[in-house]
């Protein structure tokens, strides 16, 4: 077989992968977890469906936008419609309660284990079920967070308030825990798809229009936060160099696979003590210079969380 050549295929039977995963997590030094869409999708966020029509059927019929990840592509009538559509999504996908108990099974595996979490996903899930903060590593945002648009200086600042004031003026009703208590289900009639025009966020620091810290472009604010997690992540890998370390992905892809899937290949490699973990149900692949160090899953995430815990 060729070197460096990815294989997109599972490394066997799911019965003996679990078997091989369980070890290699059992004996492990540490845990590098990476996080991408696929976890956030076992997790219950679902992009599209029947909650994206729940929340954004009036977007449906006028924009005949296909799910929530599409629609921010979304060339909006003005911006305080822009920022109805973006107030429902950071909002249902930041603030609402979480869909299913993965996350919390999750933190339940990686208790005892010296871990750390590198992730792509915006929806704050792991600080929102109890992850000890120092050890998360967010690298493209947080759908919880404004920064200025142009932008002006690499600060960020609370969005919570603001998208709950704009949620409200949309006409919805929200619970003392986040939940949305009415939606389009319920008749559109009293739901606007506009903000009042003084809700549209702007820069405290130039008065210029305030965005989601979301990594869309080269504009994307690196805050104060950012880099500090970077150093931790970085400190906890050198600290871990040479050890039993099981770099462990779970729903990563290949939209952005130079910020997890490629790094992880590369340390498994220069480590001899290391395995490489895929657990998808889409993209499952490994290195064909790891593979005798590599478990390759084309599985359900939540089934995969709920087996090894039973393992213990």
């Amino acid at each position: 077989m060729a070197r460096h050549q990815i294989v997109p295929t599972s490394t066997g039977t799911y019965d003996t992968q679990i078997v091989r995963l369980r070890e290699a997590f059992e004996n492990s030094d540490a845990v590098i977890v990476g996080a991408g869409a696929g976890l956030a999708t076992a997790s219950g966020y679902d992009y599209a469906g029947e909650r994206f029509q729940r929340y954004f059927g009036d977007f449906i019929e006028k924009y005949h936008v296909r799910d929530m990840y599409t629609g921010t592509w979304t060339r909006f009538e003005s911006r305080a419609e822009r920022w109805g559509f973006w107030s429902r999504w950071a909002w249902v996908n930041r603030f609402s309660p979480m869909p299913n108990d993965t996350m919390y099974e999750l933190r339940r595996l990686l208790e005892g284990k010296d871990w750390f979490v590198l992730t792509t996903n915006i929806d704050h899930s792991f600080q929102r079920a109890g992850f000890d903060k120092s050890r998360l590593r967010y690298t493209q945002g947080e759908l919880g967070l404004f920064q200025c648009c142009r932008p002006c200086c690499q600060e960020t600042w609370e969005a919570h308030d603001a998208l709950r004031e704009m949620i409200l003026a949309q006409g919805f009703d929200i619970a003392d825990d986040g939940e949305i208590l009415n939606d389009l289900s319920d008749g559109a009639g009293s739901i606007s798809m506009s903000i009042p025009e003084e809700l549209n966020p702007i820069c405290p620091h130039c008065g210029a229009g305030a965005d989601l810290n979301l990594y869309w472009d080269d504009r994307f604010v690196r805050d104060e936060g950012w880099h500090k997690a970077k150093d931790r992540y970085d400190n906890r890998l050198e600290a871990h160099d040479g050890k039993k370390i099981l770099y462990l992905e779970l729903g990563v892809g290949f939209n952005s696979p130079g910020v997890i899937k490629y790094p992880f290949y590369n340390m498994t490699m220069l480590n001899p003590n290391a395995t490489y973990a895929c657990v998808n149900l889409n993209d499952v692949c490994y290195l064909s210079d790891i593979e005798d160090r590599s478990i390759a899953m084309d599985a359900d995430i939540r089934r995969v969380i709920e087996d090894l815990l039973a393992g213990e």
